[in-house]
């Protein structure tokens, strides 16, 4: 039974900003790309190219060492260095820096499949697989390894085009603009798992979305396009499956335990991209936003542009940001530098002024008010998650199911103490992976 999900928020969406902006291409392209071997879930690429080598578009420059998905070059020309770069998630990260020669010569050795219907399983598979095709929503997981992990366990197939957090407005204009894309990789996904019928969810704010994706999908009933509430985080994994089938993913379990696959709609048409016209993830569309922009915009760029040159699209800075993020304002991460680059899982660049962004300030006590409680999506109690955080109690924080945290910054977003709860989150279920590979090292040293 269909049911809603327990808790959420209603921030003001603001996408008003950007939602009827059309995706247009950089006006200009790149000069260069630093395409970073970390794009997904899993171990970093290892890059398989060398200074002064020459690059196609489309050809393969990391390969995967364990759970990943390979890399390709975004533009043509010259691998200028191989070296440790400003990265997105922090820190830096080994890159493939290329030289555009403005050629764009192509070089993919994908074949294409007009007629995907005639493909096996373990067909899709390897060429989602050599496509390099991760989660576009954020996540970034390997899509080969959901597919195979979810044959003979799923029985719904679920698109994800809720797109939830506010600004972001991307996949949007996906929907509106390459409706027939999303619905082609839908029905591919529908034969990698040998499924008839599937659901693509949407909020209702994206009304024009909807109803334009029902006219693609015509008279066949293999795809259902269903309007969802608009709440945050409507487009979380877990909160998308409970809304739509009424199933609930236990604590610690993964969508396949309830007989579930969710895909982001830019995966979908990533997907088509593969399998129908022999194109691997190159190029993404990106949502320049905030109201420190001059003029918001939708793109398409190639992987690997700065964040510097994708802000300067969106004719730079009106005034000075308090803050530029990647991705949207509940789960963003903030930027030390705008020399980072985009990757596959970078969905919007946000720039949001003083007036927009919630002030810094120090943290207050916890007035036991129990709103943290009521918003989180997860059943969690923030509150004392917080409590065994701040006094170093992993294992405590751990009991409560701190693990299951989706991190979507519901229980921030209400707290009227504005304590940090999300951070603390995230630096415990750090602590608690450090333990682990301790005990982990410690047994097998022990057998040793």
């Amino acid at each position: 039974m269909k049911q809603s999900f327990y808790g959420g928020v209603h921030p003001h969406d603001r996408k008003e900003l950007a939602r009827h902006k059309e995706i247009v291409p950089l006006s200009a392209a790149p000069k260069e790309v630093v395409i970073a071997m970390a794009m997904h879930v899993g171990a970093p690429c290892k890059p398989i190219v060398s200074v002064g080598d020459q690059v196609k578009v489309g050809q393969k420059i990391g390969e995967i060492a364990g759970l990943g998905a390979p890399i390709h070059a975004s533009v043509s020309g010259t691998v200028k260095a191989v070296e440790p770069r400003p990265y997105v998630g922090g820190g830096k990260c080994m890159s493939v820096v290329i030289e555009n020669d403005f050629q764009d010569t192509w070089g993919s050795e994908l074949t294409p499949h007009p007629d995907y219907t005639k493909l096996t399983t373990n067909e899709i598979v390897e060429i989602v697989k050599e496509a390099g095709i991760t989660g576009m929503g954020g996540a970034g997981f390997p899509t080969h390894v959901k597919i195979s992990s979810g044959l003979g366990k799923v029985d719904t197939l679920i698109l994800n085009g809720a797109e939830c957090e506010p600004y972001i407005t991307a996949d949007h204009r996906l929907m509106l603009e390459q409706g027939e894309k999303v619905i082609g990789g839908v029905r591919i996904l529908m034969q990698a798992f040998g499924l008839k019928s599937a659901v693509i969810g949407v909020e209702a704010n994206k009304e024009d979305a909807i109803e334009h994706l029902k006219a693609l999908v015509g008279g066949k009933n293999d795809v259902t396009v269903e309007s969802l509430r608009t709440r945050y985080p409507q487009g979380a994994e877990k909160q998308l499956i409970q809304r739509i089938t009424g199933r609930e993913v236990p604590p610690g379990g993964l969508p396949a335990h309830v007989g579930c696959a969710v895909f982001n709609v830019g995966t979908a048409a990533a997907v088509y991209d593969a399998v129908v016209e022999g194109k691997p993830l190159t190029h993404r569309i990106v949502t320049v936003t905030g109201d420190a922009i001059k003029e918001p915009k939708n793109l398409r760029v190639p992987l690997g542009t700065s964040f510097q040159q994708i802000i300067d699209e969106g004719k730079g800075f009106k005034e000075t940001p308090d803050r530029v993020l990647t991705g949207g304002p509940m789960m963003g991460i903030a930027q030390y530098t705008l020399d980072v680059t985009c990757i596959k899982g970078t969905n919007a660049v946000l720039c949001l002024t003083k007036k927009e962004a919630a002030p810094v300030v120090e943290e207050e006590t916890c007035l036991r008010c129990a709103r943290c409680v009521n918003v989180c999506p997860m059943h969690l109690t923030p509150v004392y998650m917080h409590l065994y955080a701040e006094k170093g109690m992993w294992k405590e924080a751990e009991a409560l199911n701190v693990m299951d945290c989706i991190e979507c910054g519901s229980c921030n977003y209400i707290c009227p103490a504005r304590i940090h709860l999300v951070q603390s989150f995230r630096v415990t279920k750090g602590e608690l992976r450090a333990l682990a590979a301790k005990e982990k090292a410690a047994k097998e040293a022990a057998k040793a």
